[in-house]
């Protein structure tokens, strides 16, 4: 790499380097403005206050429960009831429908272009015997 090159490359930074400390304002003490007095003002608001605060919380949780019981229980107790009653719907509509052996399968159905790893090799991962049927000698 040339000289005046390298010089051109280094030169902006060795100014900025230069200006950096000239440039640099270091918070003092001395300087009591309005903006540092307004500052320290809220400072002192916010330790006060805190402290109250806590005495407040205290008090309270000896008043009623915590939130969990105010809403959380109620929300859980209503979903599970929901959730059970559309399984046992669910279940009650599988009743009606015919076996599994007299469906129609369809072409797009079980495809199987060679055997699974496990098992028989007919039965994928998730595999639930009560829902899922292939008939492999079935010609659709």
């Amino acid at each position: 790499m040339s000289a005046v090159r390298q010089l051109a490359r280094t030169a902006p930074r060795f100014v900025a380097q230069l200006r950096a400390p000239a440039q640099r304002r270091l918070a003092s003490t001395a300087t009591e403005n309005a903006f540092v007095k307004e500052r320290q003002h809220i400072k002192e608001h916010a330790k006060s206050t805190t402290g109250e605060f806590a005495t407040v919380e205290e008090d309270l949780s000896l008043v009623r429960p915590p939130a969990v019981v105010d809403g959380v229980t109620p929300c859980l107790i209503a979903a599970s009831a929901n959730a059970y009653w559309l399984w046992n719907e669910h279940w009650e509509h599988w009743n009606h429908l015919p076996p599994l052996e007299e469906r129609t399968e369809y072409a797009y159905q079980n495809i199987r272009s060679k055997n699974y790893q496990w098992g028989e090799g007919d039965k994928t991962l998730f595999w639930n015997d009560s829902v899922n049927y292939h008939n492999p000698n079935k010609v659709a």
